[in-house]
């Protein structure tokens, strides 16, 4: 008795309400960056040694406001000399590749995008946009604070009394102020940044009153911010100021103070960030008996003084990468300003999932005050999210600055575990935990899961479902493989629909794999179609287990095997005769027999599942009366389903041909 081989094709169709708009991309992996072999996203437009890049000589000067629609062209370097605000509801569009140098000789230099009016700066992953310092390359030459920075001001909700506010260390005029007041747009679009750099911002316009690299004041979601990098920033690298823009692919590199700071209601959600410190780069102001002005990875409020004015702080950020000063080791010497992976304070609802906090000093996150605490329950409308992290290499997991309020239900410890969130601390004093390939090389860094890393899975979106019911969409999975079969020496019986087509997979499913009942060997437990061999006659189950960001899903398909004769040939009685294929599943090669009682020419072709000619193993052959045979290599054809065609003087048929190696 022959045994008889099928192929699964397992068709995965996996969705979910998951966030708070469909902005979130769902992954497996924890962290800003998938596993090799998929490249960093950071390749290419990144720069590493920003001290040390050559950029123009200015060629173009501003010194004065843009009021009306500009343009700064590809091939030109400008100079910004003061602050240039861009006003009148004008739009400023920079082409690919342009460098704008920011003046450290006229102090406040930067670009302020007022409301109303729009940035359009759209680069390439070749051909960056990029804003620097104006001073020469060199180690010594460029500093955080050459120049002020890039500041959008937008017309979304925010928590400022009457919706308005001016952006903090200006002095306060109508050209610095943002927010819609009592009829804020949500929807407001001040331009899109993409495939940017900002570098060496941070001009101190006052005491302890810095410029950020980027700085979004109630920016709505109709902007786009997406390919972002600031480097070596004098304050925060990003802060939002209410608003409800969506953010991707932002990197907070060695910046001094904090790396992603949210106040004043923001609600947007923010995607795929890394953030790098420098043990060397804190912030100068930090007062050691106060503890003030400290360097943290994330610092969240919701407004400076901590109240319930709505909106609330609620942005959600996944899949962030935050790499602090220890850099591997616990007893790194670093700037006394360094703290907390997260810093969660004056009622802040933040919300971080998915994401990577390795390295801080103190701690892995802090939630710093009572209703901070309380968000953390549950209790309040208004949620604070830290789940399916991973915090590794602190100085001390998670601390909270309340003796555990009783809405707190416990430790910050038990919170943190309740989570789904992992903690590695070191052990023998360094990062002996691999988690990332190689985190701590500046210039030619890996920040994607290391084999074996705790981050290429545990990553789940279940945590911000907001959209409605009516648009979430179930996970579901289906494997569809042969509900019978049968085996011996005679003609294969079973409905055709067994010889599978293609594979269709999803591709937000995680991993797969499967399992056999006892009768039954299985070509590959991970693969996304394996074949199967069944060689005794009775029922068996084959079982695929598929694993989503939201969890697993099982299903079983039972295969029942009868005896029947001529296994392995597909066989075709027509009007050229009788025809047939075999081996068929087919490894190297194939016989393909005509047996006719006409005589004439054959062409015999090979089509590929999307009706793409491959090869024409005969071409113009006579036919003789009787048995006629060809062979088809199938050694170079990749594994699937294939049609043979036979064109003859006589007629034409059409045999499937599938090869399996």
């Amino acid at each position: 008795m022959k045994k008889i081989l099928f192929t699964a094709l397992s068709a995965i169709t996996i969705g979910s309400a998951f966030a708070q708009t469909p902005f979130l991309t769902k992954t497996c992996y924890r962290g800003a960056f998938a596993p090799a072999p998929t490249p960093m996203w950071t390749d290419s437009w990144t720069e590493w040694n920003p001290k040390n890049a050559v950029y123009p000589a200015p060629t173009a000067t501003i010194n004065a406001n843009i009021t009306t629609n500009t343009t700064f062209s590809t091939g030109t370097t400008y100079l910004l000399q003061g602050p240039i605000y861009v006003t009148g509801n004008s739009i400023l569009t920079i082409q690919p590749g342009v460098v704008i140098r920011g003046s450290s000789v006229i102090g406040g230099s930067g670009l302020f995008i007022t409301t109303g009016s729009k940035l359009i700066a759209i680069g390439t992953a070749t051909s960056p946009i990029v804003f620097t310092s104006d001073q020469p390359a060199g180690a010594n030459s460029r500093n955080p604070g050459d120049w002020g920075g890039v500041i959008l001001m937008g017309l979304a909700n925010n928590n400022n009394p009457s919706g308005i506010n001016n952006i903090e260390g200006i002095t306060p005029s109508p050209l610095t102020q943002y927010g819609g007041g009592t009829t804020p747009n949500d929807n407001d679009n001040s331009g899109t940044l993409k495939y940017v750099r900002i570098e060496f911002g941070g001009y101190i316009y006052a005491p302890n009153k810095e410029i950020n690299g980027l700085t979004m004041g109630a920016v709505g979601r109709g902007t786009t911010i997406d390919f972002v990098q600031c480097s070596f920033t004098n304050d925060d690298s990003f802060e939002w100021f209410g608003g409800t823009v969506n953010c991707k692919h932002l990197v907070a590199y060695r910046g001094v103070d904090d790396d992603f700071d949210t106040d004043n209601g923001f609600s947007g959600s923010v995607q795929f960030c890394l953030g790098v410190r420098d043990a060397d780069l804190a912030d100068p102001t930090y007062a050691l008996a106060s503890g003030a002005s400290t360097s943290e990875g994330f610092e969240s409020d919701n407004d400076p003084n901590g109240t319930t004015t709505s909106p609330i702080t609620t942005a959600i950020f996944s899949n962030i990468t935050d790499i602090g000063p220890l850099r591997g080791v616990v007893t790194a010497t670093c700037h006394p300003g360094f703290r907390r992976g997260a810093r969660i304070r004056r009622n802040s609802s933040l919300r971080i999932i998915n994401s990577i906090l390795m390295d801080h000093k103190t701690r892995g996150i802090y939630i710093d005050g009572n209703l901070s605490e309380v968000n953390a329950a549950g209790t309040s409308t208004n949620t604070l999210l830290f789940k399916n992290n991973i915090v590794a290499n602190y100085g001390q997991r998670a601390t909270e600055s309340q003796t555990a309020v009783t809405a707190f239900n416990g430790t910050i410890n038990a919170w943190v575990k309740a989570g789904a969130n992992d903690t590695l601390p070191f052990i023998g004093g360094t990062a002996s935990n691999t988690i990332l390939v190689s985190p701590y090389n500046f210039l030619t860094p890996d920040y994607r899961p290391a084999p074996g890393s705790l981050a290429l899975s545990g990553a789940s979106f279940t945590d911000v479902v907001v959209v409605p019911a009516t648009n979430t969409v179930a996970t579901t999975v289906q494997a569809s493989i042969p509900a019978s079969v049968c085996i011996g020496d005679g003609t294969v019986i079973a409905n055709p629909a067994q010889f599978i087509a293609s594979s269709t997979v999803s591709p937000d499913y995680c991993s797969l794999s499967w399992s056999v009942s006892p009768g039954v060997s299985i070509s590959s437990s991970t693969a996304v179609t394996p074949s199967f061999t069944i060689s005794t006659v009775g029922t068996f189950s084959v079982y695929l287990t598929v694993s989503t960001a939201n969890g697993n899903t099982t299903v079983m398909n039972a295969i029942t095997t009868t005896t029947c004769t001529n296994v392995g040939i597909n066989k075709v009685n027509s009007q050229l005769g009788s025809v047939s294929l075999y081996p068929n599943p087919s490894n190297e090669m194939a016989t393909l027999s005509l047996n006719t009682q006409n005589e004439g020419v054959i062409t015999v072709s090979v089509y590929d599942i999307t009706g793409h000619l491959v090869a024409t193993p005969v071409q113009n052959h006579s036919l003789v009366n009787g048995e006629n045979k060809f062979t088809i290599n199938t050694s170079e054809l990749n594994n699937g389903i294939y049609f043979v065609t036979l064109n003859t003087s006589n007629g034409k048929e059409t045999v499937k041909l599938i090869v399996n190696k």
